[in-house]
């Protein structure tokens, strides 16, 4: 979140529809250099944005905060319940199971031979690289 708020001090908002919560989101500095400013849409109403990644991560990108900053609107209700610490700790409350001793385990022995394709080996110093083209004729 604080990335992304820094990213938004250098955008501008233009707001197209403040019932329906639409906005334009013009980036003011470029990230990159060469790379023209882009401006985006951010639907605040149905939790979309063009750069596609509030409705990938469920979290607000730079866009989003900045549409919410020109409304003052709390950025922090549009962070998906996934990312809050309540769930988290849900995740990691339950118990993993201890895994018994390495010397106790049962290893299947190998059925087969691994043998190594020698057409992927590198060419020895100062030989020449072959161009020809191989085919089922050079199978032996």
């Amino acid at each position: 979140m604080v990335a992304n708020r820094r990213l938004a001090r250098s955008m501008n908002v233009e707001i197209y529809s403040r019932r329906l919560e639409i906005f334009r989101v013009t980036e003011s500095i470029s990230r990159r250099p060469g790379i023209p400013t882009r401006s985006y849409g951010v639907d605040l109403w149905n939790r979309r944005c063009k750069c596609r990644r509030f409705e990938t991560l469920h979290y607000p990108c730079a866009h989003v905060v900045a549409a919410c900053a020109k409304v003052n609107v709390n950025v922090e209700q549009y962070v998906d319940d996934v990312y809050t610490l309540e769930r988290t700790l849900c995740v990691w409350e339950n118990e993993f199971p201890v895994l018994p001793d390495l010397s106790t385990w049962e290893v299947p022995l190998t059925t087969f031979e691994l043998l190594p394709d020698r057409g992927l080996r590198r060419n020895p110093r100062g030989h020449p690289q072959s161009s020809r083209i191989r085919n089922e004729m050079d199978i032996r």
